[in-house]
Formats: structure tokens, sequence, C-alpha cells
């Protein structure tokens, strides 16, 4: 067995962590052992400890690595002076290429974190409330400013993230549809339902 070759950006963590993401996305977390991630690398499990406590750590640091970059842009979305459909589709273009730039992690993020230990299961499930909330809040203004049509801002938020979550199928599909008509057509459609005409 050999070492971990790191890119020349990445560190010995992010091949573990990315090795291991895959073998989440298509095992399952419970399902997915040290040797397993060891094997997919191209060393000896015991080595694995080097770098690594517990499988445990990588889903903690995907998961809350990805739950802080949609809220370091929705935090910066929020103070821009955009109107706030614009900031909606922003959000929206964010969550688009995340899931097409970051795909396995995002998936993690979204399928496994249900599998975090206490205290970080509830941590995160907190985060991933106040985010929805914190959208919500951005739709409620624009309707309250007229500048979209009146919906329920909780549906709004749950049919956004559903759809956008719904790229996964793109994902497993081998992508037959260009990645930037996938995202201009579901801005198109979600934001003109969304418009207050």
């Amino acid at each position: 067995m050999g070492k971990i070759i790191a890119g020349k950006n990445g560190s010995k963590k992010d091949v573990i962590t990315q090795k291991a993401s895959a073998l989440f996305r298509k095992k399952g977390f419970p399902a997915t052992s040290m040797r397993d991630i060891a094997e997919a690398i191209g060393i000896e499990a015991p080595s694995l400890y080097n770098h690594i406590e517990s499988k445990n750590e990588i889903l903690k640091d995907i998961c809350f690595r990805i739950a802080k970059s949609f809220t370091d842009y929705l935090r910066e979305v929020e103070l821009s002076p955009k109107s706030n459909l614009s900031k909606i589709e922003s959000i929206i273009r964010f969550h688009i290429s995340m899931m097409i730039e970051e795909y396995e992690s995002v998936y993690i993020s979204n399928h496994e974190w249900k599998h975090l230990p206490e205290p970080f299961l509830s941590d995160f499930m907190n985060r991933r409330r106040n985010y929805r909330s914190r959208l919500a809040a951005i739709l409620q203004k624009g309707i309250d400013k007229k500048e979209i049509r009146p919906v329920n801002s909780y549906v709004s938020v749950l049919t956004i993230l559903s759809a956008i979550n719904g790229i996964e199928g793109w994902q497993k599909s081998g992508k037959k549809v260009d990645a930037k008509l996938l995202e201009e057509n579901m801005i198109k459609i979600l934001i003109e339902g969304l418009r207050n005409n």
C-alpha cells in the first residue's frame, strides 16, 4: 500500500474527504468503514488514523463546511442593497453552483447529516432551521414590498430548496443538459413564479 498523495492546492485531509464523500454517497455513511476509505485512497487502514480520528470526523467536517459556505453567502446577500427578489435569485444561483461544483459534499450534507453524533447533530439541525428562516424572511420582505407575489414564504422556501435538490437527478443522468442551460431554466421557472407582475 502507498501514501496519500495530495494535489498542488490540496492537503492529505482533502484527499481523504474527497474519497470518503464518494463512498458515503455510493454506500451511505453507516455502511462505509474506515477500511473502505483507506482502500479507496490506497493505504492501510491504520495509516488513516494518523490523519483523522474517525469517519464521524469526516462527516462533521463535510456537513459544517458546506453549511458555512451557504451561511456565509446568505449573510453577504442579506447585507447587499439588491431587491428581495434579486437576493432570492442570487441565493438560488449559488445553490445551483454548489450542487454542480461540489455535488458529493452537498449530497452528504443534505442526506447523511442525520448520522452526526451529538452535540453536532443538534447544532447542524439548528443551522438548517435558521438558514430556512432567514431565507423565508427575505421572501416575506419581498412580499411585503409587493416585489414578490403573495405566497406562503415557508412553502416557497421548501419548493425552491426541493427544486434545487432535484439537480441530483441531473447529476445521475449523465448531464444531458448543459449546466448553464440548467441554471437559466431553473431561474426562469423559480423566479418568474415568484415575481409580482
